[in-house]
């Protein structure tokens, strides 16, 4: 039975609540979820690409909702006193569970024209926005969550911002400390802007899987696509970092993003990658 429920704020024992029956909230998304990309904080999605955490019950952020089985007879009628206190909308929807975050600009007061057999004016009544898109898909066959935007199911499945986590100052400042940097003009973890702390940790996973054969022509090949802009010392062996945007740089090297076009030979830098097998 295909159902909508929602959870309400500032209950613990009982959150979840049923809305309506036997209508479907969203409509059914069908999708490969081979094509899908497993979470990475640094790619940038195509318009119609969903990101996918697997073995998504076993994680430590699925709620217990999702681990298990659906029975709507767990789930009492929300009541009109409580409608304001939603804080997300779920749909079951077969197997699948199709979500939806509340932010208050979703709830809408106002008189509307209604088109039918003939135009009807309502009177003001509250009504809550449904968005086109569900925000996550969880398809409970194959374990899999789907979403485009980390931050805003951040507030669903709470925790699963761990996987958005920034380098902390101290593995900042280790990475700074790596060998084939030398620091100049004063840059400092300090100066770390927010999107290269969420690389860095990327880079030292990168790094920790090099051979040290791979890391010294890693260098080689940084310095052939950047040498017009990040400066290498070739008898240290080591490359003069002085502000963000040559970190930046530096860190696409290691995530190996530069690459030149069989045809032309242009050389260019990935703004996102995705492994192809």
């Amino acid at each position: 039975m295909d159902q909508i429920l929602a959870k309400v704020k500032g209950l613990r024992k009982k959150p979840y609540f049923k809305l309506v029956s036997d209508q479907l909230l969203f409509d059914v998304v069908v999708i490969d979820l081979n094509v899908c990309i497993p979470y990475n904080p640094d790619h940038n999605l195509d318009e119609d690409s969903w990101f996918k955490i697997e073995g998504f019950s076993q994680k430590a952020f699925c709620i217990d909702l999702l681990k298990k089985d659906y029975d709507s007879k767990d789930y009492d009628d929300l009541i009109k006193e409580n409608f304001s206190k939603i804080a997300y909308l779920f749909a079951v929807q077969g197997d699948d569970f199709y979500f939806q975050k509340i932010t208050p600009s979703l709830f809408v007061k106002r008189k509307t024209l209604v088109f039918g057999e003939v135009a009807e004016l309502e009177q003001s009544q509250t009504r809550l926005v449904i968005n086109a898109l569900p925000d996550a898909i969880y398809f409970k066959g194959a374990d899999t969550l789907i979403f485009r935007n980390l931050a805003t199911i951040s507030s669903i499945f709470i925790g699963i911002d761990e996987l958005y986590k920034e380098a902390t100052k101290q593995e900042v400042e280790q990475f700074l400390g790596e060998s084939f940097i030398e620091l100049i003009n004063d840059y400092n973890v300090e100066g770390v802007s927010k999107p290269n702390r969420k690389r860095i940790g990327l880079a030292m996973a990168t790094l920790e899987a090099m051979s040290a054969a791979d890391k010294t022509n890693m260098l080689g090949y940084i310095d052939g696509y950047c040498e017009q802009k990040l400066k290498f010392d070739q008898a240290n062996q080591k490359f003069e970092i002085s502000n963000d945007e040559d970190l930046k740089l530096l860190v696409y090297g290691i995530e190996q993003r530069f690459y030149t076009t069989p045809f032309g030979n242009e050389k260019r830098c990935a703004n996102s990658v995705t492994a192809m097998g």
